[in-house]
């Protein structure tokens, strides 16, 4: 029962993304956009990297292989956009990689950590570097919401890391509505009373995530993202409010 009325508020949720606009970063930086898809689809060592990450990767909380592809390409945009297109290649190889392995283990309490652990150790299974995996591995303990990390970063290892953090919180906005929220209560079997007893809880969350964007193509372009996402979580809740006040 309870997951039929999630289908029902997650298709509804849908409806009302397709009425709003596009984020602005994907028009502004279109083209970014455009080689971080080619690239991630076509690059033979990122086709490894997925291979390895599709089957080591579970669905946790909604933070499944569909999320890590989003993050990776998104990631590599903000590259892009941040650094232009000269040489990039390379970082963006790794920046995709960081993207892809960001929350390969995600059912423990300290999920940035452990998976920073689990990258630092499987990528050295692959071509990169002992430099190269220390960015890697850095920029994913530091991709939490709302925690202290105390690792000292050069420039390099600081633009893979807010790239990282930027283009995963790009999905606290309209994907957390579409997407995220319900493969996360369906995962945990959450009763339909108290999802909607929290929320408003929720929704405070989503909005404390306007002001951690860290990159500066993030900052301009991060609230953005996340209003959009407030504004199907509004327009939801009326929804909820309507058709099942039984609920409420």
């Amino acid at each position: 029962m309870a997951n039929n009325v999630y289908l029902k508020i997650r298709e509804e949720a849908r409806n009302i993304a397709e009425t709003l606009s596009i984020p602005s970063f994907y028009k502004d930086y279109s083209a970014a956009f455009e080689y971080s898809t080619t690239f991630f689809e076509e690059n033979s060592e990122v086709g490894i990297l997925k291979d390895f990450v599709h089957r080591k990767l579970e669905n946790n909380f909604g933070h499944g292989f569909a999320h890590a592809t989003k993050v990776a390409v998104d990631a590599g945009a903000l590259l892009i956009a941040e650094k232009g297109f000269e040489n990039i290649d390379r970082e963006l190889l790794i920046m995709q990689c960081t993207g892809l392995f960001h929350d390969i283990i995600r059912k423990t309490k300290n999920h940035a950590l452990e998976s920073s652990v689990f990258a630092g150790k499987a990528l050295r299974d692959f071509p990169f570097s002992k430099n190269e995996i220390e960015k890697i591995s850095k920029a994913i303990r530091n991709h939490e919401a709302f925690k202290k990390n105390d690792d000292e970063f050069t420039q390099c290892e600081l633009t893979i890391s807010n790239c990282l953090y930027d283009a995963d919180k790009f999905r606290w906005g309209p994907d957390n509505f579409t997407h995220t929220v319900w493969e996360m209560v369906s995962f945990a079997d959450v009763p339909l009373e108290l999802f909607v007893k929290n929320y408003p809880e929720g929704i405070k969350s989503i909005l404390k995530i306007k002001s951690s964007f860290r990159s500066k193509t993030g900052k301009k372009y991060g609230p953005e993202f996340i209003e959009l996402g407030l504004a199907i979580g509004d327009k939801l809740l009326e929804h909820i409010n309507l058709k099942f006040p039984d609920l409420i």
